[in-house]
């Protein structure tokens, strides 16, 4: 996958709200945010993840006690939207985007739907994914090294595309650019699920794994710029303090 995306599963994630966070600049669009041009700000997210171990702790930044929270949050939210019937999403493929070893494929996607694909910026993850899945690793049909702002999703082969933990490594434009291609790539009552740390006000961003945090606001922008509507949004409950709130939207 070219240089862009960071690899993710948190990219499945980071951010901690701390005092360190809190003092960084804010800004009001994610480009305002970039000291460097944004091949260095992409180079210096590709070499962090590069660094850090193939471990669901690793994945999310230390916090790797978070991800039985994080899964039973996010199944339940997705629970609401699958079935049979007018306007219910089907269970046949997802994507993983930003998958990482695939801990979100592997909990929460793997046990609700038939196949599953994982794109991730960084081989050494996708190569652990293969075991770290197990047995139910049959199910995943394909293992893209890809960055997201270059990965084309197959025309109308997905139910439901999961990006989680990962948005603030691509600028504001190839947001919504992978958001139009994301949407393309949907079946028919298909769904986009977009999962991530929210700032209270502003772009915040961090120097450490050269990434941004947006605000909601900014956040709803560019989801109506990719021509999408927000259908439900919650926020994750239950997560430590000291982090950044995440916010879980439900788009189509």
């Amino acid at each position: 996958m070219g240089q862009f995306c960071y690899s993710c599963d948190m990219t499945d994630s980071k951010k901690r709200q701390s005092a360190r966070a809190r003092k960084q600049r804010s800004c009001t669009k994610m480009e305002d945010c970039l000291i460097e041009d944004q091949t260095t700000f992409y180079s210096k997210a590709e070499h962090y993840w590069k660094e850090v171990p193939p471990t669901v702790d690793g994945m999310l930044g230390g916090y790797g006690s978070i991800s039985s929270i994080d899964i039973n949050g996010s199944k339940k939210f997705l629970q609401k939207f699958l079935g049979e019937g007018q306007g219910k999403t089907g269970t046949g493929c997802a994507l993983d985007c930003g998958a990482g070893i695939g801990r979100i494929t592997k909990r929460l996607l793997l046990p609700l739907f038939h196949t599953v694909d994982l794109v991730d910026v960084t081989q050494e993850f996708l190569d652990k994914a293969r075991s770290y899945l197990g047995e139910e690793a049959k199910q995943v049909e394909n293992y893209f090294c890809c960055g997201l702002q270059d990965f084309q999703p197959q025309a109308e082969r997905y139910d439901v595309i999961w990006i989680q933990w990962v948005i603030g490594h691509l600028t504001d434009d190839h947001l919504v650019e992978f958001l139009r291609r994301c949407r393309s790539g949907l079946r028919p009552d298909g769904l986009i699920v977009v999962k991530d740390n929210v700032a209270f006000e502003g772009v915040i961003p961090d120097d450490v794994d050269s990434s941004v945090c947006r605000d909601l606001n900014l956040l709803h922008r560019l989801v109506a710029r990719a021509g999408l509507n927000i259908i439900c949004e919650e926020q994750q409950q239950n997560f430590p303090e000291e982090i950044y709130q995440v916010h879980t939207l439900a788009l189509r």
